[in-house]
C-alpha cells in the first residue's frame, strides 16, 4: 500500500480562494483565504505557501450544480488547476464541491460576514482523502477476493 499523501486543497473563487492543508492521518486544517481577481490569485503566495508545506499533491474543488451539471464556475476552477499543475509540477486532482461551503458555514464558530473559503477547502480535502481511503479499501477486498478465488481454484484442480 502507498504512503499517505499530503495535500493543499482549494475552495477555487473569483474573489477568495481558500486553502488547506492535510497530511492523513491527521485531520486537514484550513490554513488561509487568498485574494483573487477575477480568479486569479497572488501566484507568489501559493509558492510560498508550497514551499512550505511541501505538499505531493494538490485538490481543487470542482463546483457542479446539484444537478450535477457544470457550475458556472466549473471551467474557471479547472483552469486554475491546470495552472497549478503547471505552474508547479504536481499533481492536481479535482473533487465534486457541492455542499462544501454550507457545511463550513454550519461547522465554524466564525463571526458572520468573516471569510470561510478556508474551512470550505479543508472540507474538500477530508472528502478528498476518504475518497482515496476508500478506493484503497475497495482494492484490498479486491485483491482479497482474487487471492481467494485463485486459492480455491487451485486447490480444486491439485
Amino acid at each position: 500500500m502507498s504512503r499517505p499523501r499530503s495535500a493543499l486543497g482549494f475552495d477555487f473563487g473569483m474573489r477568495r480562494i481558500g486553502v488547506a492543508y492535510g497530511l492523513p492521518p491527521a485531520a486537514p486544517r484550513a490554513l488561509c483565504v487568498l485574494k483573487a481577481e477575477g480568479g486569479v490569485p497572488d501566484w507568489n503566495r501559493i509558492a510560498r505557501l508550497v514551499e512550505q508545506w511541501r505538499p505531493d499533491c494538490m485538490v481543487v474543488g470542482m463546483p457542479y450544480n446539484m444537478d450535477g451539471s457544470d457550475g458556472e464556475l466549473l471551467e474557471p476552477a479547472r483552469r486554475f488547476g491546470r495552472r497549478l499543475e503547471g505552474r508547479f509540477e504536481l499533481p492536481v486532482h479535482g473533487i465534486d464541491e457541492r455542499l462544501s461551503t454550507r457545511a463550513a458555514m454550519d461547522s465554524n464558530n466564525r463571526k458572520p460576514g468573516e471569510d470561510i473559503d478556508d474551512i470550505a477547502a479543508k472540507i474538500i480535502l477530508e472528502t478528498w482523502f476518504n475518497e482515496q481511503q476508500s478506493r484503497r479499501e475497495n482494492l484490498q477486498e479486491s485483491q482479497q477476493e482474487n487471492l481467494q478465488k485463485s486459492r480455491t481454484k487451485d486447490g480444486a484442480t491439485t
